[in-house]
């Protein structure tokens, strides 16, 4: 069975039983959760159908997040894509729309999957929506492929962090751009071992980005960092494709993910004490949200203001 400890030990026994990763990692979660393999695929058939409908509902001129932050960009970029006016191709362009889209209803109390959070939950949605939208990607193996964007969050989660309160931005995003890029090679006919090189550019570039959201809420800067955590996912999966290797391995990047996580201040760890969250407008917008009520930090239930009540 698979410990989840490891890209190289994904991708090289994935070629070595000459089978996708995703093949690979179904086989052991049906074995590790005694479920047959069909139960497993009509879950994240499910999984996909929810990421699908918060695209579409995330992409009506009507959105508006519960602080009134946030709300009817992903309408923006969709009447711009719609008229041909958009800058980045189809691809991109539907990519970035549907992220937006996704984390905006996500700031709705909408409807969403976390992968692997809500704070960066429009990414890989919006990096799949896109290939079949655009790309003509089979449904079905857009549902496959994300037992491969699942096997690299476990990573992830197990060698490092996947939560902004203990790693930053870099452990969300990052996290979440990683498994996109890998469904996207995937997807695309790469092999295991481009996925690693995928993964591992992804996580270079993105390494040190901090979680500063204003006011404590999951809107200011996150939806904008969805959208550029899939188009990094893009472009790590576009250069792993066309051979392009990482001089540092996968699971090298992911431990430098932990060492940098480890090093940043709590200021910079989801508090909202750093960063984008105290600078002047940053503050009015806080005051707009919560009034004169200060020093708002991440709630340690939610992850998010405290509107559930878990912060006391």
């Amino acid at each position: 069975m698979l410990n989840y400890e490891s890209i190289s030990e994904l991708w090289k026994t994935a070629e070595a039983q000459h089978v996708p990763v995703s093949a690979l990692v179904l086989e052991d979660q049906a074995a590790q959760l005694e479920q047959p393999q069909e139960a497993l695929i009509r879950q994240m058939e499910q999984n996909l159908t929810v990421m699908l409908e918060a695209i579409e509902n995330g992409s009506k001129a009507d959105v508006k997040s519960t602080s009134g932050l946030t709300g009817g960009d992903a309408y923006k970029l969709k009447r711009t894509i719609d008229e041909g006016k958009h800058l980045c191709g189809d691809l991109i362009s539907n990519a970035i729309q549907m992220a937006v889209a996704v984390s905006e209803i996500n700031a709705a109390m909408g409807k969403i999957v976390a992968a692997p959070t809500a704070g960066s939950c429009g990414i890989l949605p919006g990096a799949l929506g896109a290939l079949l939208k655009v790309a003509g990607v089979p449904r079905d193996k857009a549902v496959l492929s994300l037992f491969t964007a699942g096997a690299v969050g476990m990573v992830v989660a197990n060698k490092a962090s996947i939560a902004g309160a203990s790693g930053g931005c870099q452990a969300e995003c990052g996290t979440a751009s990683a498994m996109a890029a890998a469904c996207i090679v995937e997807l695309m006919g790469g092999t295991p071992e481009m996925i690693s090189h995928a993964i591992a550019i992804t996580i270079k570039c993105i390494l040190g980005l901090v979680c500063d959201p204003v006011a404590g809420l999951v809107e200011i800067p996150c939806i904008k960092r969805n959208a550029s955590g899939v188009t990094l996912a893009f472009t790590a999966a576009e250069m792993a494709l066309a051979g392009i290797k990482s001089a540092i391995p996968a699971d090298e990047t992911i431990e430098a993910l932990k060492r940098v996580g480890d090093g940043l201040p709590a200021s910079l760890r989801e508090t909202a004490e750093g960063g984008l969250a105290v600078t002047p407008s940053g503050q009015a917008f806080t005051k707009q949200v919560f009034g004169t009520r200060s020093g708002v930090s991440a709630c340690s239930t939610c992850g998010s203001c405290g509107s559930c009540g878990g912060c006391g």
